[in-house]
């Protein structure tokens, strides 16, 4: 009885493809054998190449014949053009893996340099477009809301405009007077805790406001010198009262003659003012935030007042105080071009109004 024959499988056909491949690839490397032999017998026989122009001719001539011959091709079922593919394959491969881990497996791959740069990048791109995103809702939402109150404005009457119109620059100087009077409370404390010991600093010889920017009343106290520095407190024993006394006197007349008497104290006929303090604490640093205070209340009503008209809007003072140099000096303030004992605010939103 016949054997019956044993069916060809794909292992088969794939070690039938191999052997032909491996044949094809001998007969070429056979035939570029040959060719190598022949032309090292030409050149063996030839003459040497003596000028350029010739080495020229030669590589033209051959890259000539390169370009006409006919290229190597595989045939149809070789295993060369996979085998190729798998060895790039496997190149690009061991490449990025030397490239991430640096060829220690050991070694993971967050810890490259240029891999943790990429994906912080990564990371801000993408808290970029999240923010993007979100900036475009929103503006969408606005675009919708815009829409729909211009819809809504479309079918109100006159009367109900003019009202809304009303009601919203009431809204608008609320806001403005409770900011003013937020302004004017964080300034009158800047002034009495801040500027008011540099001010009377200024005042009494020392340096300019700015120039020595804590100030203590025992400074003040003291006085300063001819070159502008403090002076030392001398301290004094309990049983010379009486100097002490005299010292204070002085003081005293010092700042009545500078700044002059407070307001509770004035013979002009004023009442006294209930939140004043005590008489100890009526001291420079007092008196010259008071001053700067007084000063520029009087500058900002004189502006406001003025209604636009800078002529108006000067105040007179009694004298080139600190505080008014220190206006000055901050172009907050300026004098009068030809009378320096007017002075007035700069109107900065003058520009803005015009």
């Amino acid at each position: 009885m016949e054997q019956e024959p044993r069916p060809i499988t794909h292992d088969d056909l794939h070690a039938t493809y191999v052997e032909r491949s491996i044949r094809e690839l001998q007969r070429a490397v056979q035939e570029e054998e040959g060719v190598l032999a022949e032309l090292r017998r030409g050149v063996a026989g030839a003459a040497p190449v003596t000028s350029a122009a010739t080495s020229l001719s030669i590589m033209t001539t051959a890259y000539k014949a390169a370009a006409r011959s006919d290229p190597f091709l595989p045939f149809a079922d070789s295993v060369l053009p996979a085998l190729l593919a798998l060895r790039k394959t496997h190149g690009v491969l061991a490449e990025s893996q030397a490239y991430l881990g640096g060829g220690d497996e050991s070694k993971p791959a967050s810890s490259t340099p240029a891999l943790d740069q990429a994906r912080k990048k990564l990371a801000m791109d993408k808290a970029r477009l999240d923010d993007q995103r979100a900036l475009q809702i929103a503006l969408e939402a606005r675009i919708v809301a815009l829409r729909s109150g211009l819809e809504t404005r479309s079918t109100m009457s006159a009367a109900e405009k003019r009202q809304e119109a009303l009601d919203t620059l009431h809204t608008k100087k609320r806001n403005y007077d409770r900011d003013t009077a937020a302004l004017l409370k964080s300034l009158k404390q800047f002034i009495q805790e801040r500027l008011g010991p540099m001010l009377a600093a200024e005042e009494l010889g020392g340096p300019v406001v700015g120039g020595m920017v804590d100030v203590q009343a025992d400074d003040l106290a003291a006085g300063f010198s001819s070159q502008g520095k403090p002076r030392k407190v001398s301290s004094v024993s309990a049983a010379s009262g009486k100097a002490s006394k005299k010292k204070e006197d002085r003081r005293q007349r010092r700042i009545d003659e500078i700044w002059g008497p407070r307001a509770g104290a004035r013979g002009d006929g004023g009442e006294e003012n209930d939140d004043n303090e005590d008489d100890g604490d009526w001291d420079e640093a007092t008196a010259a935030a008071a001053e700067m205070q007084e000063l520029t209340e009087e500058l900002l009503n004189a502006l406001a007042s003025a209604g636009g008209d800078s002529s108006a809007a000067y105040v007179t003072i009694a004298r080139e105080s600190a505080a008014a140099r220190f206006l000055v000096r901050s172009r907050a303030a300026h004098f009068h071009p030809r009378d320096a004992t007017r002075l007035r605010l700069v109107d900065f939103g003058r520009e803005l109004d015009d």
